[in-house]
């Protein structure tokens, strides 16, 4: 059984160079909120696979993207899924966790998603546009992504990237999520500003969007933030599910979603370390 007070690992890299971002403010503010009703350490990515053992639940949270340490990743995943390690969030997601495959599946699926195709002869699914998108399949943090041309995605489209029209959107929208419990929103109404984020006020349209993704990816427990870009036609269309380290834009909303923010977290954490359902499950 967990101690009284659990023993949290929370796992960062406090140094990582994020875009219109500090990881480092985010984490510090959520970690010294944790610490009260945790006991808590914080160690970087590539430590973490040592450092599990000795703790109730691993926290992964503002840990940069994985490719920078691909091969520590992965065998940090093993060693957890073997050893039974209570890992938050649960190694199970479906979303980026898990690559980007989930965009080619919900686009089969009929998801409003962002339409996504990864071979040369499905680019004619990609209707209304002369621009494409080209990123990898493992891609995160905009690594790798280019706005091409038709021909250019034809030669592209290998099955080893993605490629999607390029969207004329009016703004970029995200709906965080604690468990299935809905948080906050914010949007970025200047598209050449994707960080410089304001409180959105969801319609109940916009939420049952962003729910239907969530209930998709069945998480259970754990943090999800569902981003999302305002069509022309007015429709959201899903940008990205992500569901292993989102960073939250704390600093962007006020102290009262923030504080409430904090103690959905920290109930989630303890139903999470004591094996309990999610709330409403």
């Amino acid at each position: 059984m967990p101690a009284a007070r659990p023993r949290v690992l929370y796992v960062s890299d406090l140094a990582y160079p994020a875009r219109g971002r500090r990881y480092c403010d985010e984490d510090i503010h959520l970690t010294s909120r944790l610490r009260e009703d945790f006991d808590l350490a914080l160690c970087h990515p590539r430590d973490a696979a040592a450092l599990m053992d000795a703790f109730d639940a691993v926290v992964v949270r503002n840990s940069g993207p994985v490719l920078g340490y691909q091969d520590v990743y992965d065998d940090f995943r093993r060693r957890a899924l073997a050893a039974g390690t209570r890992v938050y969030n649960p190694l199970t997601g479906k979303g980026d966790m898990a690559g980007k495959q989930y965009l080619l599946d919900l686009t089969a699926a009929g998801f409003p998603v962002i339409p996504t195709v990864d071979r040369a002869e499905d680019l004619h699914l990609l209707s209304g546009t002369g621009r494409y998108v080209v990123k990898p399949k493992l891609g995160a943090d905009s690594i790798g992504l280019r706005i091409v041309s038709a021909p250019e995605a034809r030669e592209a489209a290998d099955g080893t990237v993605l490629v999607q029209p390029h969207v004329d959107f009016a703004y970029e929208v995200s709906f965080y999520f604690v468990d299935a419990a809905f948080q906050y929103a914010l949007y970025a109404p200047h598209t050449d500003r994707r960080w410089q984020l304001e409180p959105y006020e969801p319609s109940a349209a916009d939420l049952e969007f962003a729910r239907r993704f969530v209930d998709w990816n069945a998480l259970g427990h754990g943090i999800q933030r569902v981003d999302a870009c305002r069509a022309p036609d007015g429709a959201l269309l899903l940008v990205e599910l992500e569901d292993l380290n989102p960073y939250l834009s704390l600093d962007a909303v006020d102290d009262t979603r923030r504080d409430a923010f904090v103690a959905a977290l920290k109930e989630s954490l303890r139903r999470f370390v004591t094996g309990s359902a999610p709330a409403g499950a």
